[in-house]
């Protein structure tokens, strides 16, 4: 069996590769090519965590089955650890057996990042160049960096409540890979938003973190942050009047506060979500029909993503003789 530290999982993975594995596990999700159970939670009440089982399996040419594991600990840090761990088991699809474990935390983040990638690449105008990051986390960085690999960004906002973390994320990011040399720093949501063609939120924030007024027409949104019914990222005004596609509607409508809450509020109905961007990629729906239009991507995370992106890292780290086999059987 092959184990991947995150560094591994990183060079392993690069951001265009991680884009296309997220794009196959949605056009399989979407053409119900994919068995994706209910995501499950186990409490550990002594300790206060809580761990959470997210199986997949993806049929068809390029078959994946994984399952990851994300545990969450809030009193780890007393102890100088980390609050998150996750792990991702992949096995073979036609057998079972255990094939490779890797370091689950980057390859959320990588994942998480290429959903937007993926998204602005069918979803925002061609000639978009000022991208706004909300959040300056792990997720806000991977948002980033894909958003970077799709589309010719020359200007980066970032804004975040905490002002070192992000000058801490301009300084790293300018300049990396595919983002440009031109990262600032936000002293407003409005300073961020205003001439942005692209917006990435990657918080936790249970408020919008931007007003509706602010945006310019034609904006792509992507909205990855707020991942339970109480929490919200985007003005329910942007999501009424916006194109809106999600990763699953399943999935959406039961876990995205953006879009629950505008539906208890009467703002909205279900029937408001456009499409699934799997429907998209396969051609069964529209995406952007004008310049002006503002588009959204709803995205809650489901676990195709993790098993797509863990078969590319897989194979990419065989290739590249990354990674420490082990022998398990």
């Amino acid at each position: 069996m092959l184990v991947l530290s995150r560094e591994e999982v990183r060079q392993a993975l690069p951001m265009r590769e991680a884009i296309e594995a997220v794009k196959e596990a949605y056009r399989a999700l979407s053409s119900g090519n994919a068995e994706v159970p209910l995501r499950l939670s186990l409490p550990v009440a002594p300790h206060d965590g809580v761990s959470l089982f997210m199986p997949a399996f993806v049929g068809g040419e390029e078959e994946a089955l994984a399952v990851k594991v994300v545990s969450v600990f809030p009193h780890n840090p007393e102890r100088g650890m980390p609050t998150i761990y996750a792990a991702v088991l992949v096995l073979e699809p036609d057998t079972g057996r255990p094939i490779a474990l890797l370091e689950g935390g980057t390859l959320t983040a990588l994942r998480t990042g290429a959903a937007s990638g993926a998204a602005t690449e069918v979803l925002a105008r061609p000639d978009s160049r000022v991208l706004a990051v909300f959040g300056a986390g792990v997720q806000g960085r991977t948002q980033a960096e894909a958003v970077c690999t799709v589309r010719p960004i020359e200007r980066v906002w970032v804004y975040d409540i905490g002002r070192e973390r992000a000058e801490a994320f301009a300084a790293e990011l300018a300049g990396f890979g595919p983002i440009p040399h031109d990262v600032r720093v936000a002293e407003t949501p409005r300073e961020a938003v205003r001439e942005a063609d692209v917006i990435c939120t990657a918080t936790i924030s249970s408020k919008p973190v931007f007003d509706d007024a602010d945006l310019k027409p034609g904006v792509h949104i992507n909205g990855i942050g707020a991942y339970t019914p109480q929490m919200a990222e985007v003005p329910p005004e942007t999501v009424a009047r916006a194109l809106v596609v999600v990763d699953s509607r399943e999935a959406a409508l039961t876990e995205a506060g953006d879009l629950i809450q505008p539906i208890e509020a009467g703002i909205i109905t279900p029937e408001h979500i456009h499409a699934e961007l799997g429907e998209i990629l396969l051609g069964r729906k529209e995406g952007r029909t004008a310049a002006d239009q503002i588009t959204f991507f709803k995205s809650v995370g489901v676990a195709v993503q993790d098993a797509m992106a863990a078969l590319a890292a897989v194979r990419n780290a065989k290739a590249q003789n990354l990674g420490q086999a082990i022998e398990f059987e």
